[in-house]
């Protein structure tokens, strides 16, 4: 059982901006929102919820695939900069070890650990993708089969799925997996725009990583971006302006509506310059990214709270990066009581300054100071 906290600030309500107080219950949810429309008058301190991202491989200098308790590691580290519900992701790698790793997020995902982001599932990157587009994924790509992935299902819930719907068979099971409650992504894919609305039309919801990891855009071969960008309701994106350019992200962004956006970052984040893991492979974190020794990139070093700032840098007002930060996220899984502000919904809160550092987790309404971050 959590204590009672009531906090004073600018508050990100779902009826827009107030001025005013949020309490939380000690039941971990919102009790009360009380507040007036909010004034021109300075800021003191803003409140918004809790980020949720999709695409977390590691943090802190640990990977997801390491498996035991690693996940825990992980989310502490985007606790900290405020990341309040996430999903463990894998990365390509032989069957029986993507088994050991769900077997050991399976406990992580029920029973969420004080101080740590809520693991609401397991996206799984890997295996079902073109070996020919791996981009920073270990070369142990392999064609999906509907059993396999139900047996996977049982050690973790599958919450997400990526995969490449030209690879043969996919395309059929893309209803199967949708129909079971998976949300099944379009990635790590070299399919003709052709296969990208088809995916679509079975049940497809989002794309990948959108830009990387997939045919690009021409004007006579539209390719899976074009796909995305004509089609899309929803796809994740990384915004740590080293994986796609502002001019593409605000291209995203018109095209779009519900363009949420990814860490996906690795065992670097939160860590200094070095070697690190990333799955199989040896990765290194130098000029704020992570790269492959060919030069490759291989997920990121972003935290949510920077993502938010990057998105302002490139002109977006703050209640919209909220939105694509957690509200659009939580709409896609199907969470009504997450991603928002609101009486009822999980005490998921943010305390920021007026330059968006922030001051203040509450993580299911469990009090996390990290202005020493």
């Amino acid at each position: 059982m959590t204590t009672q906290h009531v906090l004073q600030g600018r508050i990100l309500s779902g009826n827009g901006w107030l001025d005013g107080t949020i309490t939380l219950g000690a039941d971990g949810r919102i009790a009360a929102i009380d507040g007036r429309l909010a004034s021109g008058r300075a800021v003191e301190r803003y409140i918004l919820p809790g980020f949720i991202d999709l695409h977390v491989h590691g943090g802190g200098g640990v990977d997801i695939m390491e498996g035991g308790r690693a996940a825990e590691a992980v989310a502490r580290l985007h606790a900290r900069h405020g990341t309040t519900a996430m999903l463990a992701t894998t990365m390509t790698a032989p069957m029986d070890e993507i088994e050991s790793v769900l077997a050991a997020l399976g406990p992580c995902c029920r029973q969420r650990t004080p101080g740590t982001a809520r693991l609401l599932g397991v996206h799984l990157e890997g295996p079902y993708i073109n070996p020919g587009k791996l981009g920073a994924q270990p070369d142990d790509a392999c064609r999906a089969v509907l059993s396999q992935i139900e047996k996977l299902g049982e050690l973790a819930p599958i919450v997400l799925l990526t995969l490449a719907p030209e690879i043969p068979g996919h395309m059929e099971i893309i209803r199967a997996l949708s129909d079971a409650g998976i949300r099944v992504q379009i990635g790590h894919t070299l399919g003709s725009y052709e296969d990208g609305v088809q995916a679509l039309e079975q049940g497809a919801a989002g794309f990948t990583h959108l830009f990387n990891a997939m045919s690009g855009l021409h004007h006579r071969e539209p390719g899976m971006v074009g796909a995305a960008l004509a089609h899309a309701e929803y796809a994740e994106l990384i915004p740590d302006l080293l994986h796609v350019h502002p001019g593409a992200i605000r291209t995203a962004l018109r095209a779009i509506p519900r363009l949420y956006c990814v860490t996906d970052s690795t065992a670097a984040a939160g860590m200094p310059d070095g070697e690190y893991k990333l799955g199989s492979h040896a990765v290194t974190k130098c000029m704020g990214g992570v790269r492959l020794a060919d030069g490759t990139l291989a997920g990121s070093t972003l935290t949510m709270d920077q993502a938010l700032r990057n998105l302002l840098a490139i002109g977006l007002p703050l209640a919209e990066a909220s939105h694509r930060l957690s509200l659009y996220p939580a709409d896609y899984l199907g969470h009504a009581d997450r991603g928002r502000l609101e009486t009822g919904a999980w005490a998921d809160v943010l305390v920021l300054d007026p330059a968006l550092n922030l001051l203040d987790v509450y993580l299911e309404g469990e009090h996390l100071v990290v202005s020493d971050v």
